[in-house]
């Protein structure tokens, strides 16, 4: 959130903002970028889509993806140019910020290249060709919301085109049905790991679940992590990941009454 604090103390008192899009709106649960403006807004009472869980690859013509969710529901989407003041990087880590404080779930998240062709996210994910830019500068990360929208998902998607304009794009699908269990991939646990520093857990996430394969393949990724795993479960979590060969050395016990797992990295 401090990003938003100090995109508006950039702005001049003065300056004319570029007008919305007529009939458009921003998403509620979404707090708008200082000085960007929407170029593009569609919803729909009833939308099937699929959200990519991974890179996304075309094959003998058809589109491919590591993992994928696929939902029905309530359809909303909107696309921001964004001031010139601030990089796509800038403004897609501000809204992934803003989400996680309201309780959002990462489900995942890719960078640059790692994400796949930007031509493909563009016009086989999005239907939107304003979106096809850089293929190194390009991010894209799918959440679950917070209660009381936790059978919704949301998925941001920036980029910079070559013209040096950045845009925002933003989709939330509530669903019509009951998502069930959603797991994060663990490239994600670890890539917000270590851009963040620590991990919470969902309430959902217990020691004897399927999150605790996912969360010890994460740290498993890379060896060299030490991390600090607090709350009243933690122990029971220390044991677990131990049987699934994470190194006990790794592996130090915090101090917390929370119910929900919280993991620190050890600097």
């Amino acid at each position: 959130m401090k990003l938003f604090s100090a995109a508006l103390a950039t702005l001049c008192s003065g300056a004319v903002l570029a007008a919305d899009l007529p009939g458009s709106r921003d998403l509620e649960v979404l707090p708008r970028f200082p000085a960007s403006h929407i170029v593009a807004f569609k919803e729909a009472p009833d939308v099937e889509r699929i959200y990519p869980q991974g890179s996304i690859r075309r094959i003998s013509g058809r589109l491919r993806y590591e993992r994928e969710v696929l939902v029905q529901g309530q359809h909303s989407a909107v696309t921001y140019e964004l001031p010139r003041t601030h990089s796509a990087d800038q403004v897609f880590t501000a809204a992934r910020e803003a989400l996680l404080e309201q309780g959002a779930e990462l489900l995942y998240w890719c960078q640059g290249r790692e994400c796949g062709a930007s031509s493909l996210w563009a016009n086989s994910v999005f239907g939107n060709a304003t979106l096809y830019g850089s293929d190194d500068q390009q991010a894209y990360a799918l959440l679950r919301l917070a209660e009381p929208n936790h059978e919704s998902l949301l998925a941001l998607y920036s980029i910079t085109r070559g013209n040096r304009r950045a845009y925002l794009h933003a989709e939330q699908l509530d669903a019509e049905a009951p998502l069930g269990v959603l797991l994060p991939t663990p490239a994600t646990l670890l890539r917000q790991l270590r851009t963040d520093g620590q991990l919470k857990l969902p309430d959902e996430a217990k020691a004897d679940s399927a999150w605790v394969e996912v969360l010890a393949r994460s740290l498993n990724l890379d060896s060299t992590l030490r991390v600090t795993l607090a709350g009243n479960q933690a122990e029971a979590w220390r044991e677990a990941l131990i049987e699934q060969r994470v190194r006990e050395a790794r592996l130090e016990l915090g101090e917390s009454a929370d119910e929900t797992l919280s993991v620190h990295l050890l600097r």
